[in-house]
């Protein structure tokens, strides 16, 4: 089931977005959690982070940005994560399905989503979900904590 995240998930998200395995592939640096909270907290009145839960436990995260006007048929799915935990269960692929049939029941008609090039792993769930390669943005994400850039793949989910 995926739901809107509310203020108790903020342990679970945190732990997500700071992760050694993921955050490299997230928006935000690594940071504390005091620092991180206002970055939460924006997201919640937004209302574009969602929670998967499967058999009553969080496993995963995304976040779910409508765009406007011309492109209002458009969502953009961002920070999509699963749990290390539950990493080669399935949950990724239960998530993302149950992501499409969400946006598809909201009446989007266009996902996209962009992933770094050096997370395979990513691209293949993706591309089994559905998702076709749209195009290749050159050094698109900086890693601070690294001192590095990587490029991202743009995929798409067609209705």
């Amino acid at each position: 089931m995926i739901r809107k995240a509310t203020r108790e998930d903020f342990d679970f998200i945190y732990e997500l977005y700071m992760h050694q395995q993921i955050n490299p592939f997230l928006l935000y640096e690594q940071m504390d959690a005091e620092s991180f909270l206002p970055i939460y907290n924006d997201l919640l009145v937004k209302e574009v982070l969602y929670v998967f839960e499967d058999d009553g436990l969080s496993t995963g995260m995304c976040k779910l940005v409508p765009q406007q006007y011309r492109n209002a048929h458009i969502i953009y799915l961002g920070g999509f994560a699963i749990h290390p935990f539950f990493g080669g269960r399935g949950e990724g692929l239960k998530m993302m399905l149950e992501i499409i049939a969400y946006v598809k029941a909201k009446g989007f008609l266009r996902i996209e989503l962009s992933v770094a090039s050096i997370n395979e792993k990513a691209i293949r769930l993706y591309e089994k979900a559905g998702f076709v390669k749209e195009g290749l943005l050159k050094r698109f994400t900086y890693l601070k904590s690294e001192n590095k850039y990587l490029d991202e793949v743009m995929m798409a989910y067609l209705f």
